[in-house]
């Protein structure tokens, strides 16, 4: 059930976490939202509410331990309890190694990797506590197959599997009742085309996405999908992406 689950989400201004924020607030929980652009947060959240759903935001770079520690805290003391986090945040950003993109790789790290350490950090003692929870992370089809230009993406998308998969089978392990779930996406509609500096790999991205992206709903019902399965059961893996893209 979904109806009442307090649902937290990063990177949830635009493109998957909005989508998916908005789709599981008509279904009935209560959303608690982090990203670091408040205007559009604020901009979520009325979408949210127009449509009678109830929804709370922290402004949220997920670099910062302190910052996801405030965004369960507040989901916590909004609500009651924590259910589901949501792990969505992240960065693409596409080059060939020998272009020495180096801020880029440490940001990729920053956001991709450490974002979701600080995630699960955060949301762990609510789960722990409560014997209960939910920790769904957004990897790529980077993050299962190599692909020229994905060198440092890729490597960020395949930690997400590795930790991801060994949390699974800790969770088991301790009995703490905690599910996991991971999503890799093909080309899908975000923002993530934008943070691509590379001029031959933002053209190339571009006419791979202008051919074939699907909407972030598409992720958003994923997401419904792995919340709304039974809590003795976890799907720990989708793989999502346009019919047309041989990926």
């Amino acid at each position: 059930m979904i109806k009442d689950k307090v649902v937290v989400i990063t990177g949830a201004s635009s493109g998957i976490g909005a989508a998916t924020a908005q789709l599981l607030a008509r279904q009935g929980a209560k959303i608690v939202l982090g990203a670091r652009r408040e205007d559009r947060l604020k901009d979520v959240i009325k979408a949210i509410e127009f449509e009678n759903g109830t929804a709370a935001y922290a402004v949220t770079d997920v670099t910062k331990a302190a910052d996801n520690e405030a965004l369960l805290r507040l989901a916590k003391e909004r609500f009651g309890r924590v259910d589901v986090i949501f792990l969505n945040a992240g960065l693409m950003p596409t080059s060939p190694v020998s272009a020495l993109k180096t801020d880029e790789w440490n940001a990729a790290v920053d956001i991709n990797i450490k974002g979701v350490l600080n995630g699960v950090a955060a949301a762990f003692p609510y789960f722990l506590e409560q014997k209960s929870g939910q920790v769904i992370a957004v990897s790529s089809v980077a993050g299962l197959k190599a692909y020229p230009g994905s060198a440092i993406y890729g490597g960020t998308k395949w930690f997400v599997r590795d930790f991801m998969e060994v949390l699974r089978m800790e969770s088991a392990m301790e009995g703490t009742n905690i599910r996991t779930s991971t999503i890799y996406p093909a080309a899908v509609s975000t923002e993530l085309l934008g943070g691509i500096s590379d001029p031959g790999a933002a053209a190339a991205m571009k006419s791979l996405y202008d051919q074939h992206a699907i909407s972030p709903e598409r992720i958003a019902n994923v997401v419904s999908f792995a919340i709304d399965a039974p809590e003795d059961t976890a799907i720990n893996e989708f793989t999502v992406g346009p019919a047309s893209q041989a990926w």
